[in-house]
Order: C-alpha cells, then sequence, then structure tokens
C-alpha cells in the first residue's frame, strides 16, 4: 500500500508541478492513494459476508466495463480536431498508418514473452499513444492488466515530449532533421469538410467492423464541429464533456490500481513493453518518410513522420519545436498537424482491426 501511495504521489506532482496531463493524472494520482488505504470505502469489501460494492467500483462499472467512458471521450476529441491539414495533403493518411507498427511489433514480443495473445493484443494498442482505444480494447478482452495497460498509456502519452526528442534524433541526420517542406494553402470546402468523417466512418466499417464504434464516435464528434448548426454542443463536448469524462475516467481507472493487483512482475514488463510500442510507433512513422524520401524528388522532413502516433497535438507540437530547433525559419507545425490527425483515425482503426483478428 505505502508503494501505491507513492506511485499515486508521483502522479499527481508530474500532474502539478510538470503539468503532464493534469486532468488524467491529477484524479489517477489521488484514486489511487483513495483505493489503497486500509478497508478503503471507495472500493468494495465484504462486510459481516455481504460484498458492498464502492463508489469507485460502481463508477468502474457504469462507465468503462460498458465501455462508455471512452466512446464519450472520443466525441470530445473528435470535437476538437481540425482535419484541415489531412484534407489539403491526403497522402499524409500513410504515416499515420505507419506509425501504428509499435502496436504490432510490440505484441508480438509480448507474445514471445509468454502473455496470451488477447493479453498480449491489450498492451501492444499503448504504443498508439491513445488512452482511450486502450481503455476499450482491454476492456473487451477483460484483461487482468487493464490497470497497467491504462497507467502506462497515459503516461506514456504525458511523456510525449520526453520521449519522442531522443528517439527522433537518433534515428534522423541533422540534413533530414532541415529539410524544408512547402505548405500548400488549400482551401477546404465546407461540403468536403462534412462528408470526410461520415465517409471515414463507413469505409472503416466496411473494412475494419469492429473499429465503428470507436471511428464513429470520433468521427461524430468532428461532425458536430464541422456541421455549423451545432456550435454550442461542440463547444460543450471540446470543454465540459470531454474534461469531465477524463475526470471520471481517472478516478474510475484506480479502482484496478490496488496493490495486491498492481505490484507484480506483470506490470513492470507492461510498463517496459509499452515503452519500447510507443517507441517503435515513433520509428515506424519515421522510417517511413524515410523510405519515401527515396523514390521522391520533393524530399519530406521525416520527423513529421514521429507524429503520426495518436498523442494529439503534443507530437505535432514536438516536431515542430524540434525543426525551429535545428532552422528557426522551418515551420513544420501543419505537416505535423495533418500526420497528427492521421494517427488519431489510424490509431483507432488499428484498434477495431485487432479486436476483428483476435476473437475474444
Amino acid at each position: 500500500m505505502v508503494a501505491m501511495w507513492i506511485i499515486g504521489g508521483t502522479l499527481i506532482y508530474l500532474a502539478i508541478k510538470k503539468e503532464m496531463e493534469p486532468s488524467l493524472l491529477l484524479p489517477m494520482g489521488f484514486g489511487a492513494i483513495l483505493v489503497n488505504l486500509p478497508f478503503s470505502g471507495a472500493v468494495s469489501q465484504m462486510i459481516d459476508g455481504v460484498l458492498e460494492q464502492g463508489p469507485i467500483d460502481t463508477l468502474f462499472n457504469a462507465g468503462i466495463a460498458n465501455e462508455l467512458f471512452p466512446l464519450l471521450l472520443f466525441v470530445g476529441i473528435g470535437a476538437m480536431i481540425d482535419f484541415t491539414p489531412l484534407l489539403t495533403n491526403p497522402k499524409l493518411l500513410l504515416f499515420g498508418a505507419a506509425a501504428q507498427f509499435g502496436i504490432f511489433f510490440t505484441l508480438s514480443l509480448a507474445t514471445l514473452l509468454g502473455f496470451d495473445l488477447k493479453d498480449a493484443a491489450c498492451i501492444g494498442v499503448i504504443g498508439a499513444a491513445d488512452g482511450p482505444t486502450s481503455i476499450f480494447v482491454a476492456n473487451y478482452y477483460e484483461t487482468k492488466y487493464i490497470g497497467p495497460i491504462i497507467v502506462a498509456a497515459y503516461s506514456y502519452m504525458a511523456l510525449v515530449p520526453i520521449v519522442q526528442p531522443p528517439v527522433i534524433k537518433l534515428i534522423t541526420t541533422k540534413k533530414e532533421r532541415l529539410i524544408r517542406m512547402p505548405y500548400h494553402n488549400k482551401a477546404v470546402s465546407k461540403t468536403t469538410k462534412i462528408l470526410f468523417p461520415i465517409i471515414i466512418t463507413m469505409v472503416a466499417g466496411l473494412f475494419a467492423p469492429r473499429s465503428v464504434a470507436l471511428v464513429g464516435f470520433l468521427m461524430f464528434g468532428n461532425l458536430i464541429r464541422e456541421c455549423g448548426v451545432l456550435r454550442s454542443l461542440s463547444e460543450s463536448a471540446q470543454k465540459e464533456l470531454a474534461n469531465l469524462i477524463t475526470l471520471l475516467l481517472g478516478l474510475s481507472i484506480a479502482t484496478k490500481m490496488q496493490a495486491g493487483a498492481f505490484l507484480n512482475w506483470g506490470t513492470i514488463m507492461i510498463m517496459g513493453l509499452g515503452l519500447i510500442a510507443f517507441v517503435f510507433d515513433t520509428v515506424g512513422g519515421v522510417f517511413f518518410a524515410k523510405f519515401l524520401n527515396l523514390f521522391s524528388k520533393t524530399k519530406i522532413n521525416p520527423m513529421i513522420g514521429a507524429a503520426g502516433i495518436s498523442a494529439f497535438p503534443m507530437s505535432s507540437r514536438v516536431v515542430h519545436k524540434m525543426g525551429l530547433k535545428e532552422d528557426p525559419t522551418n515551420h513544420l507545425l501543419m505537416h505535423a498537424v495533418g500526420v497528427n490527425v492521421s494517427g488519431q483515425i489510424a490509431s483507432v482503426i488499428a484498434g477495431g482491426l485487432i479486436l476483428s483478428l483476435i476473437m475474444k
């Protein structure tokens, strides 16, 4: 229990002092302390032979066990995303797909290390740096490692500015990091912006039916944003809905952070495998850009490939700052944002593909 208090305190410290995903890490950290107090009334307990359900367990059953919270959060995320940079350069979708390499690499590695195939699939999804997808997949397969998986997924999301830069520098040359990319400010019609979420949902449903719930709620949020007639609902989805669901998610996850189930060798392995998945997703996107440069006359700055993970908009900001550090006049933000939003789509489709390929 003391170890979990320290872990909870560390999460609170990172949320407040370092401002790393505070809306999630703060309730997760406080929840970890709450559920690890002796005879805590926050979690279910046997009292006189009768099981009394704790409020945090009730929250988990009402919001995570039935996948409600992750799906509602996707509505808010979809309402936040502007797909214009992607629509002006649709080939950036390929980078989002390439950046999911770490998911399948880590899935294979986890299986070789002795994890059950379903557990390995849940661990691999950590690499997408997409918390709601990780929760959805882990809950679908009812993995006993759901606590460590969710903690790892959101922790690595928060650590994007720390983890990605050294990885990107390691696999790129200074010459590659200095590549300038012209940005063509093409106009995107309102009709195109409205049709895009509808078409993406239909295509995803046809090719990866299991992804429909994930992609559909994400795209519905974006449709609310772009339709132009639900402005107040769009703002509510981006702010009140997303913030409230994130807060409840953080507290609900804590029920799976009780010391007896959390502190074990499996948790340590999952944290390590999650980091591997995250790193190889970054590597997959960068190497795909380097591969395209072998055949393209107009060179691509391979750093933008790293933004293909789902951590929006943190990853695109990291790439932009790295570009400016190499050359203060080289602005990569719009290219990186285009790749970043494509990674958001690709990560939920990848999660759906896993659900389709691996039977429950």
